[in-house]
This record gives structure tokens, C-alpha cells and sequence, in this order.
């Protein structure tokens, strides 16, 4: 028994190391290199918690989809951005703080269990710095990243978030270890042209080339 119990901690072990060596391997080759700094145009941000990364957004683009309405407190919906994460929905919708944190939720959603959502904060501008990243993009960078994110709203009931300010709407694609909440910030920057790794599942993926 603890000949078995001893190899599949060890292939759990090899699996961890394989999945963050190609995670490291994506996120280094990047795509889009040729792109040259702008310095007029739309400013956003991307912020990263230490496992999740957001895309902000000027707010005026979405407020047909993510109206003030749909919050607890509609006051918020006056704000300037918005903050957009995507996720497996059973785990995002319970899991506020890194106190909820849930293995078996976790667990399931790494293995590609379960519908996604799209959790939307409306947030006054950010300061960049640290955690938090401003990128500069052209009109048509940032008309094919709005694009993007707009794609990824799906048919289905509002629910409400974990505040006055957010709201969580149904949305397209499925969550795995393969296409994470990062797999798909890194995503739309690259459809927007900006230069990023082919393949970015962990955070720190996202923030290298920003």
C-alpha cells in the first residue's frame, strides 16, 4: 500500500513539474514582438492577485451588457472601468476570499467540470504599479480586445456578485488546467495585437511581457 500511495505522489509530482515547465515554455515564446509602443491612444490595465489575472477596461464599451442594474448597489454603474475575470463558474461564485478556497471546487474545475462565468467589477480608474499593470493601445487594438471580451458574454441569467459593485453573467468557453482564467487574459491580449506568450495558464505569465 505505501508502494502505491509513494508512486502516485511521485507521478503527481512529474505531472506538477511537466505542467509548470511548459506553462514557462509558453509564457517565454511570445507572439506579437514586432508591436511598437503607443503612446496615444486607450490606457488599460491588467491586474493580477497572485493566481488570477483581470482585464480593466474603460467602461463606456460595455454598458449595454453589464448595466448598473444588475448590481446590488446601481450607483456603482456610474464608475469609469471595469474589471473582467473568467472562470468556472461554481468555483468563482463561491469563492470571494482566499478563505472559501475549496479542493474539491478546485479540483473540478481544474479538471474541466462545470459551466463559466464572466465576474464584472465597475472600479474607478486604477493606479498602476506593483500588482497592477497600464498598457497603451492603439483604436484598433483596443477594438478587437473589446471584441474579445464582448464575445465571451453568453446567453443566461445575471447573478449577483459579492458586493455592491460586481455581477457575474454566463459566458462562452470551457475551464480546465489547459484554458485557466490567465489562459484567457493572455488570449485577448494577443487577439489584440499586443505582444504576449502563446500559452500563459498562471499569472505571472500574463505580467512578464507587460
Amino acid at each position: 500500500m505505501l508502494r502505491i500511495l509513494l508512486r502516485l505522489a511521485g507521478a503527481l509530482v512529474l505531472v506538477v513539474v511537466l505542467y509548470l515547465s511548459a506553462a514557462g515554455l509558453g509564457a517565454g515564446l511570445a507572439v506579437n514582438g514586432g508591436r511598437e509602443p503607443v503612446t496615444t491612444g486607450v490606457r488599460i490595465y491588467v491586474a493580477d492577485n497572485g493566481a488570477h489575472t483581470d482585464l480593466i477596461l474603460p467602461a463606456a464599451a460595455f454598458r449595454d451588457v453589464a448595466r448598473p442594474e444588475h448590481l446590488a448597489d446601481p450607483r456603482y454603474g456610474a464608475e469609469p472601468y471595469m474589471a473582467f475575470g473568467w472562470g468556472n463558474r461554481d468555483f468563482y461564485l463561491h469563492t470571494a476570499q482566499w478563505s472559501d478556497l475549496n479542493l474539491w471546487r478546485t479540483a473540478k474545475a481544474l479538471a474541466g467540470v462545470g459551466s463559466t462565468v464572466l465576474h464584472v467589477a465597475h472600479i474607478p480608474e486604477p493606479r498602476a504599479g506593483g500588482s497592477v499593470r497600464a498598457l497603451v493601445l492603439s483604436r484598433e487594438e483596443y477594438r478587437r480586445l473589446v471584441e474579445y471580451v464582448r464575445g465571451t458574454f453568453a446567453a443566461g441569467p445575471v447573478v449577483r456578485g459579492y458586493g455592491g459593485r460586481d455581477a457575474f453573467y454566463s459566458a462562452e468557453g470551457g475551464y480546465s488546467a489547459i484554458n485557466t482564467c490567465n489562459a484567457w487574459t493572455g488570449r485577448g491580449l494577443r487577439k489584440a495585437g499586443v505582444r504576449m506568450g502563446v500559452w500563459t495558464p498562471l499569472p505571472w505569465g500574463v505580467m512578464l511581457w507587460l
